[in-house]
């Protein structure tokens, strides 16, 4: 019997790609191949690309000159370049690295076994599609057929693209326009994962709570899906991202609060603290109104969590500006912050504001200080857990120490505690004692097992 062919997949970006790598995992499988975590002996390597940060591209084009001796040493090798950077940059990433094999877009992710065994006759081939192809990517939509790192944990693609304009995002661009998946298929879909022992679901979008609106005019389809998604037995636990602050309904609030399965964690993109900048960004909302949004929602939901988005250094971003944020961030009390330095990206109109970017020096001053104003807000909340009892999704041993585990609360917050019971294992939930509260995580003590894991074994994926 012929040894079977082995595959690497390296993300870039999103939870997006993430996702996507785990589905082109699923496809390689199928096609009769095996997962490996080294590069190295793969007959197969896909890098699954992100461009929303100019080092997104650095990145891609370091790996893939690291790639170079390798495939000289061994030329059966296959290299493709998938996803947002090859649907942007589609022949140039030939002309850099003529050593790719194959470059596929964001659209035509289920075709990359064709093209793979198209490319061993015929060649180096670039296959990237302007739209979906709706008959292409048929079979690419239940997560199920996924090869998933966390076989616990799954993500569910609700919609694809994004109608919104804002100034330095590239996503319509190489996403294309919004586009909902069937209502009852995103359900049926929950109901198959929650069957392959998936307890835990997070729904997927560019902006999810405007999933539905090209389906159909009536209330917010979004609300429905979660509670429907809710009411399928073994899904324990439901999450989502990422929302637009313009979109966060009261419908969507009252889901939340009336559906049990929906974890307390919200994460609402900010970005900028000021009108002024939020305008230039064109993010179609004003702090007073975000601010009025994320009181109405804390006040629903008990104990919610909030997490958000910041650019630092937006093409005319003002000192004013900038403490207008700093205020507004440290009101907000965020219990976490993804926070970027603005990338001018081709194609955006940030891009085309030259004249206003911001000095370097300048911007990292600032993000300093943004850091320490979300830093003491995240160790606040934190300690304020300290001596509470927490209900934790065991994710597996900790990166760094393998006597302790790590896991997530229903807030989405990192949790590590000794392994005192050796049963314990990925997708084992169970009770925690918070003892004690840091910025980016908490320390807690084993107390029970609510019950144990109900999944299968898991498959390594490579991240970047």
């Amino acid at each position: 019997m012929a040894t079977p062919k082995k595959f690497a997949i390296r993300t870039f970006g999103c939870q997006m790609n993430e996702h996507d790598s785990e589905r082109l995992a699923g496809l390689m499988v199928a096609d009769g191949m095996v997962a490996t975590a080294d590069e190295a002996e793969a007959d197969v390597v896909i890098f699954n690309t992100c461009t929303i940060r100019e080092n997104a591209d650095l990145k891609l084009y370091s790996a893939l000159g690291q790639m170079k001796a390798i495939k000289e040493a061994r030329p059966q090798m296959q290299i493709a370049v998938g996803g947002c950077m090859a649907q942007k940059d589609r022949h140039q990433i030939l002309e850099r690295a003529n050593w790719v094999d194959v470059v596929f877009g964001t659209h035509n992710l289920a075709s990359a076994p064709r093209l793979l065994e198209r490319s061993r006759s015929e060649g180096p081939i670039v296959e990237v599609l302007d739209a979906p192809d709706h008959e292409v990517n048929r079979d690419m939509a239940p997560a199920l057929y996924a090869v998933r790192e966390l076989a616990f944990a799954a993500w569910i693609t609700i919609q694809t693209g994004c109608d919104n304009t804002c100034a330095y995002c590239i996503v319509p661009s190489v996403r294309g326009e919004e586009i909902s998946r069937p209502f009852d298929d995103l359900v049926l879909e929950a109901e198959m994962l929650a069957a392959s022992g998936v307890s835990e679901i997070t729904l997927l979008g560019q902006n999810v709570n405007s999933y539905g609106r090209d389906i159909t005019r009536r209330r917010p389809l979004f609300a429905d899906l979660l509670r429907a998604v809710g009411r399928v037995e073994g899904i324990e636990r439901i999450r989502y991202t990422s929302p637009h602050p313009k979109d966060l309904s009261p419908e969507t609030i009252a889901a939340m609060v009336e559906t049990p399965a929906v974890c307390p964690q919200l994460h609402l993109p900010l970005q900028s603290g000021s009108d002024r900048v939020l305008k230039a960004m064109r993010r179609s909302y004003k702090v007073d109104r975000y601010v009025d949004r994320l009181a109405r929602a804390r006040a629903a939901i008990d104990d919610l969590a909030v997490t958000t988005d910041l650019i630092v250094g937006f093409p005319g971003e003002s000192d004013a500006d900038f403490d207008e944020t700093l205020e507004v961030v440290a009101a907000c009390e965020f219990d976490s912050a993804y926070t970027f330095i603005f990338s001018p990206r081709e194609g955006t109109r940030g891009a085309l504001m030259s004249a206003q970017f911001i000095p370097e020096d300048v911007i990292k001053s600032r993000f300093e200080r943004l850091k320490k104003v979300l830093d003491r807000s995240a160790l606040r909340k934190h300690e304020a857990r300290v001596g509470r009892r927490e209900e934790v999704l065991v994710e597996g041993p900790s990166r760094r120490n393998e006597r302790m585990l790590s896991g997530r609360t229903r807030q989405g917050k990192l949790i590590h505690f000794a392994q005192v019971d050796e049963s314990l294992r990925a997708g084992s939930l169970v009770m925690v004692d918070v003892t004690h509260g840091a910025p980016y995580h908490l320390l807690g003590e084993y107390v029970s097992t609510v019950r144990a894991p109900r999944h299968k074994v898991r498959i390594p994926l490579l991240h970047s």
